[in-house]
C-alpha cells in the first residue's frame, strides 16, 4: 500500500499569491488615491487579495509576505502633472546584497510615510518575507491638506490607474 503524498504543491501547480496595497490616509485629500483603487480593483479581480488600508508602509510587513507578486499603489509628488498615473517594478534583491533603492523612497524621493516603501523592502527582504515582485503604481497628487475628498484632476486618474492595476494582474503568469 502507497502512502498518499502530503507534500505542499510546487509553485507551478498552485495559483500564484497576489497581494494590493493601497497606501495613505483618507484624511489627507489625494492621499486617499492608493486605498480608492485598490478597493476597486478588489471588486473586479477578487483572487488578488486586497491588505486593506495601508495608512503607512512600515504596516506591509507581516501582510505581504511571500507574495508572488505585491502591487502598491500611493499618490506620489514627482513633479509630474496631478493626475499623471505612473508605474515603477523595484528592483528584485540582489542574491548577496539588498537592491539599491533610495533610504527613503523607490529612488530616494521623500515619502509622506514613516520608513518608506525602500526602508521597507530592504527590512523584509532582510527576513526572508519579500515578495518576489513589487510593482508601485503611483498617482500625482495635487492636494494633500487634511480633509476628505479628492482633487478633481487626481478624481478624474483613478479609473485609469485601476486598468493598469487589472492589466499587471491579469499579465501575472
Amino acid at each position: 500500500m502507497t502512502t498518499p503524498d502530503r507534500s505542499p504543491p510546487s509553485r507551478a501547480l498552485r495559483s500564484p499569491r497576489v497581494v494590493l496595497a493601497g497606501l495613505g490616509s483618507p484624511y489627507r485629500r489625494d492621499d486617499a488615491a492608493g486605498q480608492l483603487v485598490a478597493e476597486r480593483v478588489a471588486k473586479l479581480k477578487p483572487a488578488a487579495i486586497d491588505i486593506g488600508p495601508v495608512p503607512d508602509a512600515l504596516d506591509l510587513l507581516g501582510r505581504w509576505d511571500g507574495a508572488d507578486l505585491a502591487v502598491i499603489i500611493d499618490a506620489v509628488r514627482s513633479g509630474r502633472a496631478p493626475g499623471t498615473v505612473s508605474t515603477l517594478e523595484l528592483e528584485p534583491a540582489e542574491p548577496t546584497s539588498t537592491a539599491r533603492l533610495g533610504a527613503t523612497g523607490a529612488h530616494g524621493a521623500a515619502s509622506t510615510h514613516g520608513i518608506g516603501l525602500a526602508g521597507v523592502l530592504r527590512l523584509a527582504r532582510a527576513v526572508g518575507a519579500a515578495p518576489r515582485r513589487v510593482v508601485v503604481v503611483g498617482i500625482e497628487g495635487e492636494d494633500f491638506a487634511q480633509g476628505v475628498g479628492l482633487s478633481p484632476a487626481v478624481a478624474t486618474a483613478l479609473p485609469g490607474a485601476v486598468d493598469i492595476v487589472v492589466g499587471l494582474l491579469e499579465a501575472q503568469p
